[in-house]
């Protein structure tokens, strides 16, 4: 009997130059999070962050493998060019954080105290899992939008940096928390009043992209998000003035890090994390802004 819808498995899926990246993202992924659960251990909370990144893309990894091998994408509710775009993204950022965090606290030259089986399953681990940032950042170069390719919004430039700008807000949520003394003055409030509205504007593009429900909008989405792209570089150019000056000027804070700080618990480095990933993102918002133009422009010649 044949079928007259076509093959019933995408084969596709597995031989595709990003089939295989995902096959290597799978492979890379379970040996990493193997390694570590094995021998090589894990603690705190920087362990359990890098397990959560190793086994959470593999397991969102497996699905996309699956969904497509079989066709099953087709009947979700999803904008799948954009989710898999979207993760693939996200999974980079991820997976490069755990890179450089595990062998920065866990991975050691000598065997003391940990045994060198230990340490020999950690430089492992810390390989593989140099190895699953480069799949994952091989998939966005090879999804990502050509010049004068039709494509989904989240494979563009501006659709992948509102998932950095969304990464480096959590890394300013982090900080915050962290006994940044925030709520000392009202002009800091503010900040952290920008970081969260643009950071939920940014999460709603995202999810209204992936979802597939941008058409049901009663507004147009493109011009919307372009403009919400120049108020946030706007909130974020008045953030990038008051936090520096509110935490480092010798008025109301320090300019210089107080001797007696303890490693890990001292406000001023939070405040100093902030304020540099504050930068960060405003550079973000300004390309993402440029790059929107920039789209505008080609589309109307």
């Amino acid at each position: 009997m044949e079928s007259a819808g076509g093959p019933y498995l995408n084969t596709a899926a597995v031989t595709s130059p990003v089939g295989i990246a995902r096959l290597l993202q799978m492979t890379f992924g379970c040996a990493t999070f193997s390694l570590v659960a094995h021998q090589g251990g894990f603690s705190a909370a920087y362990g359990t962050f890098c397990m959560f990144v190793w086994t959470f893309c593999f397991a969102i990894t497996v699905f996309i493998i699956a969904c497509e091998f079989t066709h099953l994408h087709s009947c979700l509710s999803l904008s799948w060019g954009n989710f898999t775009a979207a993760f693939a993204m996200l999974a980079t950022l991820m997976s490069v954080t755990a890179a450089v965090i595990y062998p920065l606290y866990f991975v050691q030259v000598g065997c003391y105290p940990i045994g060198c089986e230990v340490r020999d399953f950690r430089i492992a681990a810390s390989v593989f899992a140099g190895l699953l940032f480069v799949t994952y950042a091989t998939e966005v170069f090879l999804t990502r939008a050509k010049p004068g390719q039709v494509t989904s919004y989240m494979a563009t430039i501006s659709g992948l940096l509102k998932i950095v700008q969304a990464f480096v807000a959590c890394i300013i949520f982090g900080a915050l928390v962290n006994d940044s003394q925030y709520g000392k003055y009202v002009a800091t409030q503010w900040c952290v009043a920008v970081y969260s509205f643009c950071f939920v504007v940014t999460v709603v593009v995202v999810a209204f992209s992936v979802t597939g429900k941008t058409a049901l909008l009663w507004f147009p989405f493109e011009r919307s998000v372009v403009i919400y792209t120049f108020g946030a570089v706007l909130l974020y150019t008045s953030a990038a003035v008051i936090w520096p000056v509110f935490c480092f000027d010798s008025k109301y804070g320090s300019p210089q890090r107080p001797g007696l700080c303890a490693k890990g618990k001292c406000s001023w480095d939070s405040q100093l994390v902030i304020a540099i990933f504050t930068y960060v993102n405003l550079l973000l918002y300004v390309l993402d802004l440029a790059y929107s133009q920039r789209i505008r422009f080609v589309s109307h010649l």
